[in-house]
């Protein structure tokens, strides 16, 4: 059994299973305002929102997300509301009331989507002037009604003090361990490990955003899930002189907070990457983990040398950070007892505790084939590390049918150090262009060393020509696939040039 808050009240769940969504367990209790339109994350017809925050931060904000991709066993110990929750007395809420007022709705099967994204935008901690349209851009109208939508969303000004500002002046307690049949969620890496040692054909799962589309349109199920949302470790992010370190398990949302130099790139990539429904639960370790060809994570993060940072099965003797260097603990030992008594860490077990060892594997290595990767079993992604010094120029590029929320037809990612005309660093990655994302060493050998114009980016497109075996598929050609992976080099030379 576990409880969460659902519309301000206690909510008891005995004899849970992960083989039911949030979304169907809101509307087997009669809660039937979210609904499934798509099952995938695409409509945002079942948006809700949850509280979030973190545990050792003052204060919360409300995210939109999308209750067809939360499993319920996911909801255990947060606080969620759904546009029951809203009106007073028959009183409407403000994102209620705009939209009613600019004739926002018209069938009407889409509304209360958008009135949850609107309400979490309402309330967003710091917002200065009228609501921004662009957090409603995971909803989709089908009816077309979307300039009353952004009408209603810009006619909003700043919140007015209610029982859901109030809220967030709380932080949000720290999730718990939770265990119901076929779902566990640890709270550290260790037992995180432990679990996976002992349950071998477990899945894990940190945002849900990918597997859970593949239990509701594939009718995939798991002996068992074990969910990384609980490991505090897996959601920071340290930025220190040699390295951005991002926990595996950090939302998408949350990618800038504390990387107050991400290059303008990093930025319109988190943007391309999908919806805000989405990137409020997607994680980077997540989308490098199902290793697939069309990930937007890969190509830009192999653009940028990253590596990522795996625990798997230790030994009670072994050094969990050996490797990592700089990332150990302060006063933290090799076998992870601390330098002087009164530094003991809470980053690192206690003496004769079972660890999971670490290692770090270079970006570049780790895909092996289509979906598949150098993670052995009993394995887990603890962090992305991104080295400095950053590149100087950085460009991300993603070609889809739609600009937004869409999957990816060939996505392309390169970094450029030229700072005198001549070409010093050169990274080229692209993805959707093989059974891997994958970088290109040839092409990169044919910009080094050679003046940053025309020609150059011509002779590193032959290379590409002559290198690059994509297949055709219903997103696109091969020889199309080809073409523009040349012209998005081309592109990026004169981008360069403004």
């Amino acid at each position: 059994m576990f409880e969460f808050v659902l519309n301000g009240q206690v909510v008891r769940v005995p004899g849970a299973s992960a083989d039911m969504t949030l979304l169907d367990y809101l509307r087997s209790r009669g809660l039937t305002g979210a609904k499934e339109g798509c099952a995938e994350g695409e409509c945002g017809a079942c948006a809700v929102v949850i509280r979030c925050g973190r545990p050792n931060e003052a204060g919360s904000e409300y995210r939109a997300v999308n209750s067809c991709l939360m499993l319920l066993p996911m909801a255990a110990g947060r606080e969620i509301d759904t546009v029951e929750s809203l009106a007073d007395d028959d009183r409407l809420a403000p994102a209620q009331q705009a939209l009613a007022a600019a004739g926002g709705s018209q069938c009407g099967y889409c509304t209360p989507g958008f009135v949850m994204s609107l309400m979490a935008e309402y309330y967003r901690p710091g917002r200065v002037g009228a609501c921004d349209p662009s957090a409603l851009d995971g909803n989709l109208c089908r009816c077309t009604g979307y300039r009353p939508i952004a009408d209603a969303a810009r006619s909003l000004g700043p919140a007015t003090p209610d029982r859901f500002s109030a809220r967030l002046e709380h932080s949000v307690p720290a999730l718990e361990q939770v265990t119901v049949d076929g779902f566990s969620r640890p709270t550290s890496v260790d037992s995180c490990v432990a679990l996976l040692q002992g349950n071998p054909t477990a899945a894990l799962v940190a945002g849900g955003t990918d597997l859970v589309v593949e239990r509701n349109l594939r009718q995939r199920r798991w002996p068992h899930l074990v969910s990384v949302e609980a490991i505090e470790e897996l959601h920071t992010l340290d930025d220190t002189a040699e390295c951005v370190r991002i926990g595996a398990a950090r939302p998408l949302a949350d990618l800038l907070r504390g990387w107050s130099d991400a290059p303008e790139a990093v930025r319109e990539w988190v943007t391309l990457f999908a919806s805000p429904l989405i990137r409020h639960r997607a994680t980077l370790g997540g989308n490098l983990a199902t290793a697939s060809p069309i990930g937007d994570g890969a190509p830009l993060l192999l653009a940028l040398d990253a590596s990522i940072e795996i625990a798997s099965p230790g030994h009670d003797d072994a050094d969990p950070w050996a490797g990592l260097g700089h990332l150990r603990p302060p006063g933290v030992g090799a076998q992870g007892e601390p330098a002087l008594p009164s530094t003991r860490s809470t980053s690192s077990p206690a003496i004769g505790q079972r660890q999971a060892k670490r290692r770090v594997m270079p970006l570049a290595e780790f895909f092996t084939a289509y979906r598949q990767t150098r993670l052995a079993p009993g394995e887990l992604i603890v962090a992305i590390r991104v080295p400095r010094p950053l590149p100087r120029r950085l460009r991300f590029y993603k070609v889809t049918k739609r600009r937004l929320d869409d999957i990816s037809t060939i996505a392309a990612a390169f970094a450029i150090d030229a700072p005198a005309g001549i070409v010093g660093r050169a990274r080229v990655a692209f993805g959707g262009v093989a059974a891997t994302p994958l970088r290109l060493p040839e092409a990169e050998a044919a910009l080094e060393g050679q003046p940053w114009s025309l020609a150059t980016v011509a002779r590193a497109q032959d290379v590409i020509q002559r290198v690059l075996q994509p297949l055709s598929d219903h997103r696109g050609s091969r020889e199309y696939r080809l073409a523009m992976a040349c012209s998005l080099l081309e592109k990026c030379w004169w981008e360069s040039q403004s």
